[in-house]
């Protein structure tokens, strides 16, 4: 019950009470809104200047774009992808944002696009991808889930994937 009073909250900051006031029509946050303010307030993140379009793709694909070949039978599932040149989310055709586990992959991605908004430099590649787990981690665990219990993402594994080896 805790997401649901972080979410209430949320829609007081965007729609104060109208008691006392006179009528004022307010646009609904949308979950983009909710989820940028919160990576705002948690992480020093800057508001994005656009809101990311959101495209499905087969895991094929997404393995092709992420690895530059085709997945073979024990190449591990790519859910999402930033495509940061045209500032797009890409996830695979069976996400619906409909469960906290989707959800928390949109948060991942949002923070990249985030990042690439803002134009943060990383070192390599893998870098960025820290600040991306340590916010969808904190999301799972609002909502009493977490990437190990999820996903299977171990503290061993992000750090492996999150380190810059030349």
């Amino acid at each position: 019950m805790r997401w649901l009073m972080i979410f209430c909250m949320m829609v007081n900051i965007f729609m104060p009470s109208k008691i006392g006031a006179q009528e004022d029509a307010r646009a609904v946050p949308s979950l983009f809104d909710f989820v940028v303010v919160w990576l705002s307030e948690n992480y020093d993140m800057p508001v994005p200047r656009t809101e990311p379009e959101i495209i499905a793709m087969p895991h094929k694909n997404l393995f092709e774009r992420r690895y530059g070949r085709p997945p073979d039978e024990i190449a591990p599932q790519v859910e999402a992808l930033y495509d940061a040149v045209e500032g797009r989310i890409l996830v695979s055709d069976n996400w619906s944002g409909s469960s906290i586990a989707d959800l928390s992959i949109l948060v991942h991605e949002l923070v990249h696009h985030l990042q690439a908004q803002s134009g943060w430099i990383h070192a390599c590649p893998a870098e960025r991808e820290k600040l991306a787990y340590q916010a969808q981690d904190d999301f799972l665990k609002m909502f009493g889930q977490s990437l190990e219990n999820t996903f299977g993402i171990d503290p061993a594994l992000i750090l492996v994937a999150t380190s810059c080896i030349h």
